[in-house]
């Protein structure tokens, strides 16, 4: 059965290393014993599949996140854990992980320090992929080339889906918070704890933590500035496209929760969370795919969140930390809002008075189009804006008030290039599609061997790398060799950097059309 396939991950990489074996290879002490990595020839030590807490396993299925056993001897680190469970959803993912398992919870560094003195700045990095998939091995989100900048980079992995967000009345009741759901936030959350307790080993600064992801990974990033239990434990934060605010994702009600939770257990059989917990990982998993990425949603859970993000950013009870922030220009496609129509101007008019009954011709106003060209733009730019954009620009505006910290604002236009011959199609030629940013901005586009870059995508990729890099390193992404970055000063004065072969900063001139969208969301 898959529920015990590699549940005890933990046991089999702990085996002991002689001690004259490999004396050259890096090693670090932690709160939980030692561990021994890899010295890259670039000179980085790699440390990977570091469990940051217990397997989630068995009695502790759908339980926050325990502490790790401490090991004796020396543990090997130089393979990625196994990823968290998930079904193949998303066909860009390429993982590194040792197999995969409910016993998941594992993280990776990349630190060029060569002592535990060196007091680096830090990266933790969460991972997209809608929170059903995703892992902290996938080459995109490889440390190595951020640790070249003098940073000491982490990925991390999370639960994911059903295993992440299982809220039910029963969870609630044997929870000391009366709370339930959220487990994935909470092992992100575990592993910010261990960040601190633990990085001062490979060189890190425990007060120079700077959280990043995109998506989900984003989602992340403003969960956890949200949070009480998170939001002292951050200097700074990225977040690539997506916030936890409604419509992308939003958490529910812990009743609604709850509900949901329960009537999966029953489409199961399970009249338990115990009977629930003694079923077949695969059995629940095959279930849990079948359903709509997002059916199980955070919770309002009075503990992790005890109220929505959006209220509690209104409110400047937010981690007061400086946010890199944006979005692509293509981060959905034209036809979510066309369907199969053709994109003529009057179909362009009839489907937006159609999805914005009262308000259409305001609509059409702010998103313009006559021509099939134009069409297409300005239906990608309002398909983008439904989807996620809008979320993380109501994100922005929110810190950018209450946060009392500098917050400085993207827009990402470069499309991939072409892909390989006999790899597939280009990127979408409306712009930068959803995720297009990650290998650029993490200085990792040679891992991806799907698309021809070219000279120019460098360009891009180190432009955004050393913007990244810069922010982590001090909250500011300015630094030699960069275009100026201003800070957003006012809401109506909001200055973007638009980042592309050629960059450039210009005053926001989109600010009418979130506004808009903002009452439509407000409204509901």
């Amino acid at each position: 059965m898959m529920k015990h396939l590699l549940s005890r991950t933990a046991i089999a990489l702990a085996i002991a290393i002689p001690s004259a074996a490999l004396a050259a290879e890096p090693r670090a002490k932690t709160s939980n014993g030692t561990l021994e990595g890899t010295a890259e020839p670039s000179g980085i030590h790699t440390y990977r599949g570091i469990p940051f807490a217990a397997p989630p396993i068995d009695d502790l299925r759908w339980q926050p996140p325990q502490p790790v056993e401490n090991w004796t001897g020396v543990r090997n680190a130089k393979q990625f854990g196994p990823r968290c469970v998930q079904s193949p959803v998303f066909g860009d993912m390429v993982f590194r992980s040792n197999g995969m398992g409910e016993d998941c919870l594992y993280l990776n560094v990349w630190t060029p320090a060569k002592s535990s003195t060196e007091r680096l700045p830090v990266l933790v990095y969460f991972y997209g992929g809608g929170f059903v998939a995703g892992d902290g091995s996938e080459p995109r989100y490889d440390g190595e080339n951020m640790a070249k900048k003098g940073i000491v980079a982490l990925t991390v992995n999370y639960r994911l889906g059903v295993w992440g967000f299982l809220a039910h009345p029963e969870l609630t009741k044997e929870s000391p918070h009366h709370a339930s759901g959220n487990y994935a936030l909470l092992d992100q959350n575990a592993a910010l704890k261990w960040v601190k307790q633990n990085i001062a080993a490979f060189g890190g600064d425990p007060r120079r933590v700077t959280i990043a992801g995109e998506s989900a990974g984003s989602l992340s990033v403003s969960a956890q500035m949200a949070s009480p239990l998170s939001r002292d434990l951050i200097a700074g934060a990225i977040g690539e496209s997506g916030a936890l605010i409604a419509p992308t994702l939003a958490p529910v009600p812990l009743a609604d929760g709850e509900k949901t939770g329960a009537e999966f257990a029953k489409s199961l059989g399970a009249a338990s969370i115990e009977a629930l917990r003694a079923m077949p990982t695969e059995k629940i998993q095959e279930a849990a795919a079948k359903l709509p990425i997002g059916r199980f949603a955070a919770t309002v859970d009075g503990w992790f969140l005890p109220k929505l993000p959006v209220e509690i950013f209104a409110a400047g009870q937010q981690a007061h930390v400086p946010l890199l922030v944006g979005w692509n220009s293509a981060e959905n496609n034209y036809r979510s809002i066309l369907a199969q129509a053709e994109p003529t101007s009057e179909n362009y008019a009839a489907a937006v008075k159609k999805l914005y009954v009262e308000r259409g011709d305001e609509v059409l106003k702010l998103y313009p189009a006559s021509t099939r060209e134009e069409v297409m733009q300005a239906a990608t730019e309002l398909a983008s804006d439904r989807f996620i954009a809008y979320s993380t620009w109501k994100w922005f505006d929110l810190h950018s008030k209450t946060g009392g910290k500098p917050v400085y604002r993207y827009y990402y236009t470069r499309p991939r290039p072409p892909a390989v011959s006999g790899r597939g199609n280009g990127a979408p030629a409306q712009g930068a599609a959803h995720s297009a940013e990650i290998e650029y901005a993490m200085g990792n586009l040679a891992t991806n061997k799907v698309f021809a870059w070219t000279p120019d995508d460098y360009k891009v990729s180190g432009l955004m790398h050393g913007y990244f890099a810069n922010f982590i390193s001090t909250g500011n992404p300015n630094g030699a060799g960069l275009p100026n970055w201003p800070a957003a000063t006012t809401a109506e004065a909001v200055q973007v950097m638009h980042i592309d072969v050629e960059p450039r900063a210009e005053t926001d001139k989109t600010r009418a059309r979130y506004v808009l969208l903002d009452a439509e969301y407000v409204k509901k």
